[in-house]
């Protein structure tokens, strides 16, 4: 009897558990464990699924989706570290939260049940809401993948650290994500509106003026025999010398190009400068202007065999998504 008791006491507390409060958080399942062990390999096993719940008359059925990727809003939360709370994914998990606004990715570790109110896709915890950059008080459309990030950064984030910074979404991918979501692309808007500017060619001011800088040469031929083939030398001369400046421009951009070949280790491109020279310094590389973002490059190496080495260097520091390129 007392064993039944037991048992039934402990199912209660478990219902009580997945329903109240805004997020239900995962607990250790082995009774005793020491704080290392949580925190090591083992804190992220087993996975948790738990049964259907609804949320404002919506039913949520949680489910192991490897190839989750959604867009929607994010809230700010309760939580530790940089964690998260989602209806669907497995807990404890990890994704990839983007920030439609601004491009940057951050690495979160889902621990919770939640939201438990309203429509948003995910909660995340105040340090994950400031690396993610966004404002306070506020809701941020986002996008969120699952992913399977390496043991030493799950092992940061079981800590409370932060992962290593991403690299940061291409203007055109957040367009598209943007669109998917029903948020208008308001960045595509001057670039139309350039496009107009460049039809006002001035080669037909050009033109124009060359027709007046051929009368004089017919002027000349009027006057006495002896100054006409004088003046005749001299629109040569004026000739000639636009002849001289041409090669003299293309000879040095030729050798300028010819230095900067090579194999490269790209690291990523980031939204800000100062999070580019942060990772350009943990790699021993450069960070340098491309576009409205900064690119962090390593190298060059005289063959691939080295650019294979300090590619593996560069990615077990943590960023995994480094890759060899071949720069013009």
């Amino acid at each position: 009897m007392r064993s039944a008791a037991s048992l039934t006491a402990i199912a209660a507390t478990l219902v009580l558990a997945a329903c109240g409060g805004a997020n239900a958080a995962v607990k250790p399942s082995v009774s005793g464990a020491s704080e290392a062990a949580v925190r090591g390999p083992a804190g992220d096993y087993p996975m948790v699924l738990g049964e259907p719940f609804v949320v404002d008359g919506v039913t949520y059925t949680p489910a192991d989706t490897l190839n989750y990727d959604s867009v929607g809003y994010a809230q700010v939360a309760g939580g530790d570290g940089v964690s998260g709370a989602h209806r669907t994914l497995p807990l404890p998990s990890y994704v990839e939260v983007t920030s439609l606004e601004t491009g940057r990715t951050i690495l979160v570790r889902l621990t919770q049940r939640g939201p438990m109110t309203g429509g948003d896709l995910v909660s995340l915890s105040p340090g994950a809401w400031a690396e993610l950059g966004a404002s306070a008080g506020g809701r941020v459309p986002v996008r969120v993948r699952r992913v399977n990030p390496p043991e030493a950064e799950r092992a940061l984030l079981r800590s409370g650290a932060n992962a290593p910074a991403r690299m940061d979404t291409p203007p055109g991918l957040l367009s598209a994500l943007r669109r998917k979501l029903g948020i208008a692309a308001v960045a595509s808007q001057p670039v139309l509106d350039a496009a107009p500017a460049t039809k006002t060619l001035p080669a037909a001011p050009a033109d124009k003026m060359a027709v007046p800088a051929a009368k004089p040469v017919t002027a000349p031929e009027k006057l006495p025999v002896k100054t006409s083939p004088e003046k005749k030398i001299s629109p040569a001369k004026a000739v000639s010398s636009p002849v001289v400046e041409k090669p003299v421009q293309k000879a040095p951009a030729k050798a300028e190009a010819a230095p900067a070949r090579g194999l490269f280790v790209q690291v990523g491109a980031y939204s800000t400068k100062a999070r580019a020279e942060a990772a350009a310094k943990a790699v021993g590389g450069v960070a340098s202007p491309a576009g409205k973002l900064w690119r962090v490059r390593a190298g060059p190496y005289k063959d691939r065999g080295q650019a294979d080495a300090a590619l593996a260097k560069v990615r077990a520091a943590g960023y995994a998504d480094a890759r060899v390129v071949t720069a013009p």
